[in-house]
């Protein structure tokens, strides 16, 4: 058996979901259980360089593992990893390199529009469609403005392979210019700047995103009711004064455990 002991834990994560069975104890930012060493090991893998709103999530095991059910565990983590959270699941669909590297799962696009039933939604960063086109499916009424023409015709065509290209209205254009134009007292304004493939998975802030960083300086939430932000797990969620962090989980089994997204919602600017 090894006692172990993960700290950095912010109250927003939903730990017990992160670390996964145990009989876990938990202490301001630190958890502590009991486990055997496949088990330990597994969690030892799945932690690994992990950061969650700019927080580190560090593993101490008492004994130390031994090395090969280490090396097994992240032999184990990386096969698990292959069965994540699709995107889109729906054949003929149109996605360019950046639309599928940024795509929301599609289930995790479903529940967020269903969160938000029954509200207009301008999605200010709409890609390839998988967020516009989750709020559709959920019942919202969506504008979706896309500064990349070949982009917003993708997004486009897959929103009729869903069966709700009528629930959205598509705007070419420069964000920055265009939602301001859409803000609406009752309106929740949607952002999810890229990213990058390299972004940093130690902890990354506001200016490590320059789309969030320039919206944010021009007040583009200005006048909606709500501002929500999907961002990277290692974001510093402290940065954004009166948001309200949120750690969002995968369904399948290679992600169940894995924060997929940041997701943070604060009161737009009045």
């Amino acid at each position: 058996m090894h006692s172990v002991f993960v700290t950095g834990l912010l109250p927003w994560i939903d730990a017990r979901r992160l670390l996964g069975p145990g009989e876990w104890t938990f202490e301001a930012r630190t958890a502590r259980t009991e486990l055997v060493t496949h088990a330990a090991a597994d969690l030892a893998a799945r932690l690994h360089n992990v950061a969650l709103g700019g927080s580190p999530i560090t593993a101490e095991f008492r004994p130390a593992l031994p090395r090969p059910a280490v090396r097994a565990a992240r032999t184990t983590d990386a096969r698990r990893r292959r069965d994540t959270s699709p995107g889109f699941t729906r054949p003929g669909v149109r996605l360019d390199e950046e639309g599928r590297f940024s795509l929301t799962p599609e289930a995790l696009a479903l529940e967020l529009g269903r969160r938000f039933s029954g509200r207009l939604v301008v999605d200010a960063t709409a890609g390839a469609g998988g967020n516009s086109i989750g709020f559709a499916r959920g019942g919202c009424r969506v504008v979706a403005i896309e500064q990349s023409a070949a982009r917003l015709a993708d997004a486009r065509h897959n929103a009729r392979v869903y069966g709700v290209e009528g629930a959205i209205e598509f705007l070419h254009g420069d964000a920055l210019a265009l939602a301001p134009k859409r803000a609406h007292e009752d309106a929740i304004l949607f952002l999810d700047p890229p990213w990058g493939v390299d972004w940093p998975r130690a902890g990354l802030g506001v200016a490590d995103l320059p789309l969030l960083d320039a919206a944010l300086r021009a007040g583009i939430d200005r006048g909606y009711h709500t501002l929500v932000l999907k961002l990277p797990p290692s974001f510093r969620a402290s940065e954004l004064d009166g948001g309200r962090p949120e750690a969002v989980y995968g369904f399948a089994p290679g992600d169940t455990r894995r924060v997929k997204f940041l997701l943070v919602t604060r009161p737009a600017l009045r």
